[in-house]
């Protein structure tokens, strides 16, 4: 189709440059929310791993010690809150203004994980090469509440501002938004 004009296609729908664009697009933003949602899955998953490694006494990988994986967990999901805080947050509250009483909620969520971030690295940092019963015990408990809590935010931050991720407008990255995992 020649730029600028618009082409009558087979099905009756009229389709022109723009509306191709637009609906691209459009392809892409729905896209913004579908990424929260896969980024959550890699945390669970990982979170998931992390307990399972700790209550077996297992490492994920050879090279890899439960200290390590969980540290890394910590991390990442440090790196996911800062994105979201710095990145997705801003973004949302500048065309959501509405979204204002569930940001905050969801910044406090995430000021309140931070500390139990904070111990599950402390507890993390004094484990032994080969953890006691009692080491694994206290890790599985902050592991548990963790866990706990991290399902309660996701499901609420994906049930809050999915939908507004979709229909936020502008180009952006999902790792400008989610942080860099």
């Amino acid at each position: 189709m020649p730029h600028g004009q618009a082409c009558l296609k087979q099905d009756g729908v009229v389709e022109s440059p723009v509306m191709t664009q637009t609906r691209g697009a459009a392809d892409r933003l729905r896209r913004l929310g579908d990424e929260l949602v896969a980024v959550h899955n890699r945390l669970r998953e990982d979170l998931r791993q992390i307990r399972q490694q700790a209550e077996e006494g297992t490492a994920p990988a050879a090279s890899a010690s439960l200290a390590t994986h969980c540290l890394a967990f910590c991390s990442a999901l440090t790196k996911h809150h800062t994105g979201e805080d710095t990145g997705a947050f801003p973004q949302l509250a500048g065309q959501f203004p509405e979204l204002a009483p569930i940001i905050v909620k969801l910044e406090q969520d995430h000021a309140m994980m931070s500390g139990l971030v904070a111990e599950l690295e402390r507890v993390v940092s004094a484990l032994a090469d080969e953890p006691s019963p009692q080491e694994r015990s206290r890790l599985l408990s902050h592991l548990d509440g963790l866990t706990a809590i991290c399902d309660s935010h996701f499901a609420f931050e994906e049930r809050s501002i999915r939908e507004a991720l979709n229909e936020l407008l502008g180009e952006h990255r999902p790792e400008d938004l989610f942080g860099r995992l």
